[in-house]
C-alpha cells in the first residue's frame, strides 16, 4: 500500500500530454536496440513539449534481483547533469552581487595555490574558466579505483582533496582550451559554501529544488520512504576466464565531497520539471517570476552561449561547444543544450531545444565495461537529437 500512494504521488507531479514527435518509432526501435546490445538492465527515455511529457518509453528493471520493473516512478542517479545546479548556483549569487564571474577561484579557494603551477598562473584562474572547463585542472578527481575493500567510491571529506593537491597540477595552459574537470565543480561548490554559509547540498535544495518543487530529489543516500523506488546500478564485467558476467552493485552508493560533480538522484518526472525550468515552459502553478526568482532568462542564455570546442577534449564531437556549466550543440542550424552523466553503473544524458521546448531526457542504471556498444550508444543519442532539430 505505502509503494502504492507514493506511485500516485509521483505520477500526480508530472503533465503528461500525447503528441508523438515524428520519428519517435525509430528512436524507441534504436533505444530498445541498443540497450539490448549493451546488456542494460532497466533505462527510461522521455520526449517533452513546452514542459510535458509527450511520450515515454521504459525497458526492464530497476531491480533485477527483485523482479522490480522500471516505470515513471523509479529513482535513477544522474551523474554528471549535477554540474548544471551547480553552475546555477554560481549564476545565482552573481546575479545577487555575491561574486562575479571574474573573480579569482584563490580568492575563495586560497588551498589551490598548493597544486604544482608550470604556468605560474593558478592565481589567474577565473570562477567563469571553471564553468566552462577551461581553467586547466584535471579530469579525474580520485586516484583510488583499483577495488580493494578500505577505497572510498569518491573522497569524502573537503580535507582529502586538499591533501591531494600538491602532488596534482595543471594540465594545460588556463584559458588556452577546453578540458573537462570533475575537481573544477568541487571548488566551484566551494564558492557557494563560503557565500551562502550553508553546505551545497542544503544551498540547492533551498534555491533550486524547493522552489522548482522538485520534491523527489535528494543528494547521497535514498530517503527512507523513497527506497523502493530506487534503482540499483549495474556493470557488466568480465570475469577470470574472460566470460561476461552481471554485477549489481546495488542501490545505494555516497559521492562524498564530489556531490557538486555528480550526485543528484530522481525519478525522471524531476527532471522534466527541470526542462521546464530551462526552457521557459509554465507548469500549473508555477509563474514566470517563480522562474525568475530561479534564475532569469539573460543569465540562462549567458550559460549557453558556445565557449571553447569540446573537440579539445573528453566528450569530443564536431560542432559543440562548452557553455558555462553546459554542453551546447549545433545540429542543421538549430541550437541544442545539454549534458551526459555518468557514474557508477548510471549513465544519462539531456538535451532540450530552447526555441521549440522540447528536450529528450534519457537515463540508463548499467555500465558495460566488458563490450560496450558504442556505435550503437552514439547513434541513439544523435538520434535524440535531431528529435529536437526538427521544428
Amino acid at each position: 500500500m505505502r509503494r502504492h500512494l507514493i506511485a500516485i504521488a509521483l505520477c500526480a507531479a508530472v503533465p503528461v500530454a500525447a503528441q508523438a514527435p515524428a520519428g519517435w518509432p525509430e528512436f524507441t526501435r534504436a533505444f530498445q536496440a541498443y540497450a539490448d546490445s549493451d546488456k542494460v538492465v532497466g533505462a527510461s527515455v522521455v520526449y517533452v513539449r513546452d514542459g510535458r511529457v509527450a511520450q515515454r518509453y521504459d525497458v526492464g528493471m530497476q531491480d533485477k534481483g527483485a523482479n522490480v520493473r522500471v516505470d515513471s516512478q523509479t529513482i535513477f542517479h544522474w551523474g554528471s547533469i549535477t554540474k548544471s545546479l551547480t553552475a546555477i548556483s554560481i549564476m545565482q549569487l552573481r546575479d545577487r552581487g555575491k561574486l562575479s564571474l571574474d573573480d579569482k577561484i584563490v580568492r575563495w579557494v586560497p588551498e589551490l595555490r598548493t597544486m604544482h603551477d608550470p604556468y605560474g598562473m593558478m592565481d589567474s584562474i577565473t570562477i567563469r574558466m571553471l564553468l566552462s572547463h577551461t581553467a586547466g585542472f584535471q579530469n579525474g578527481t580520485w586516484p583510488y579505483s583499483k577495488g580493494r575493500p578500505w577505497e572510498p567510491f569518491e573522497p569524502t571529506t573537503w580535507n582529502q582533496l586538499v591533501a591531494m593537491m600538491p602532488y596534482q597540477q595543471l594540465e594545460f595552459r588556463p584559458g588556452s582550451r577546453y578540458g573537462y574537470s570533475n575537481p573544477g565543480f568541487i571548488y566551484l561548490a566551494r564558492v557557494v559554501e563560503q557565500i551562502s554559509g550553508d553546505p551545497w547540498e542544503d544551498y540547492v535544495q533551498k534555491n533550486i529544488f524547493a522552489p522548482l518543487e522538485l520534491r523527489w530529489s535528494y543528494f547521497r543516500s535514498t530517503p527512507y520512504y523513497l527506497a523502493p523506488h530506487r534503482s540499483h546500478n549495474y556493470y557488466v564485467e568480465r570475469d577470470s576466464s574472460r566470460r561476461e558476467q552481471l554485477v549489481d552493485n546495488g542501490a545505494e552508493f555516497d559521492p562524498g565531497i564530489t556531490s557538486p560533480n555528480g550526485a543528484w538522484n530522481a525519478p525522471i518526472g524531476d527532471l522534466v520539471k527541470y526542462v521546464a525550468f530551462l526552457t521557459n515552459a509554465l507548469l500549473p502553478g508555477m509563474s514566470r517570476e517563480r522562474y525568475d526568482v530561479v534564475l532569469s532568462r539573460p543569465s540562462l542564455d549567458e550559460m549557453w552561449k558556445p565557449g571553447k570546442p569540446m573537440s579539445q577534449g573528453y566528450e569530443s564531437s564536431a560542432n559543440e561547444w562548452m557553455g558555462l556549466g553546459f554542453f551546447v550543440l549545433d545540429r542543421g542550424g538549430t541550437r541544442i543544450v545539454g549534458h551526459t552523466g555518468s557514474q557508477a553503473g548510471f549513465r544519462s544524458f539531456y538535451f532540450f531545444n530552447p526555441a521549440t521546448k522540447a528536450g529528450v531526457i534519457a537515463v540508463f542504471n548499467t555500465t558495460n565495461e566488458a563490450s560496450p556498444a558504442t556505435a550503437a550508444q552514439r547513434r541513439v543519442q544523435e538520434m535524440a537529437l535531431s528529435l529536437l532539430s526538427a521544428p
